[in-house]
């Protein structure tokens, strides 16, 4: 790395373990892959409490913490590694619950659920109906592709059709555009809301990089000073951009999401001027970078 290079380079965490009390944890590249830990997790969590860091997990899983905590036990993170979970999905829920802002308020009680079965019964329990077909919605509830094995947001161009000349809102509850599960690229629901907005259609955002995603977790971090709160993630359009619209340092885990960009992929040659490039395009900062999440 040349001496411009405006952020540092950890080997690890635990180089930062004096400076902060809290940490805002992304799940997906940093925590786990989809499948499991990633190599250094498991201790990196245990040595950050054992330093006295609070830990909030904050992901854009369009599901209820009680569903996250139990998936990520299932990949071998267990709820006693962490302290508190803040997902997109809850945030969601929460907004159609309060119908607090002109936006939501506006919203009738029929929605078209656009996501995996997995994902079904976000709003159980609210004042809500699922619609079977989007002709009979009033907005759509998007979480996801039915099937991101095999589709692309392209395939979903007649209904985002549909639903633009329906002037159906999008709610979108993940923001995340594509994800790595193991070593594969599959698309997110914030490929199908990107896809929305790039025709005109109205689509609001719950999770990273949104505001009321950090105010959530300043709320579950014991009143710990946002300067003394670090963002761990791996994405920067979602991770680093809203760690810098709260207002909180952050570190960029390169062996995630932007792995292959980065050389950050096993025999790979970590490509920092790529990394610098990035955070140029994207239009945000990470205060430091390391390879892996790892104490």
């Amino acid at each position: 790395m040349g001496a411009s290079m405006p952020f540092t380079v950890l080997q690890g965490i635990s180089e930062l373990a004096s400076k902060y009390d809290a940490a805002i944890l992304d799940l997906w590249g940093v925590l786990h892959d989809g499948e499991k830990p990633t190599p250094g997790a498991l201790r990196c969590l245990a040595q950050m409490r054992s330093a006295g860091w609070h830990l909030v997990v904050l992901s854009n899983a369009p599901r209820t913490l009680d569903s996250v905590r139990k998936q990520v036990a299932g990949f071998g993170i267990p709820p006693d590694t962490y302290d508190a979970v803040v997902t997109s999905g809850d945030l969601a829920r929460t907004a159609l619950a309060e119908r607090s802002d002109p936006w939501h308020a506006r919203l009738g009680r029929r929605f078209y659920h656009l996501g995996p079965e997995r994902d079904w019964g976000l709003l159980a329990g609210l004042d809500y109906e699922q619609a079977q077909t989007p002709e009979r919605a009033h907005f759509i509830l998007n979480t996801g592709l039915f099937d991101d094995e095999t589709e692309t947001a392209a395939d979903y161009a007649g209904l985002l059709d549909l639903a633009k000349r329906k002037h159906l809102p999008m709610l979108c509850a993940n923001p995340d555009r594509w994800v790595y599960r193991g070593n594969k690229r599959l698309p997110c629901a914030g490929a199908i809301g990107e896809a929305y907005h790039a025709i005109g259609g109205d689509c609001a955002y719950h999770g990273k990089p949104f505001p009321a995603a950090y105010k959530a977790c300043f709320a579950q971090t014991r009143g710990v000073e946002p300067r003394r709160v670090l963002a761990v993630g791996d994405s920067i359009t979602t991770d680093i951009a809203g760690a810098n619209a709260a207002g909180i340092d952050s570190v960029l885990v390169l062996a995630g999401l932007h792995a292959e960009e980065f050389g950050a992929r096993p025999g790979g040659s970590l490509d920092l001027a790529a990394v610098e490039a990035a955070a140029v395009r994207l239009g945000a900062r990470p205060t430091a970078v390391i390879h892996e999440f790892q104490w």
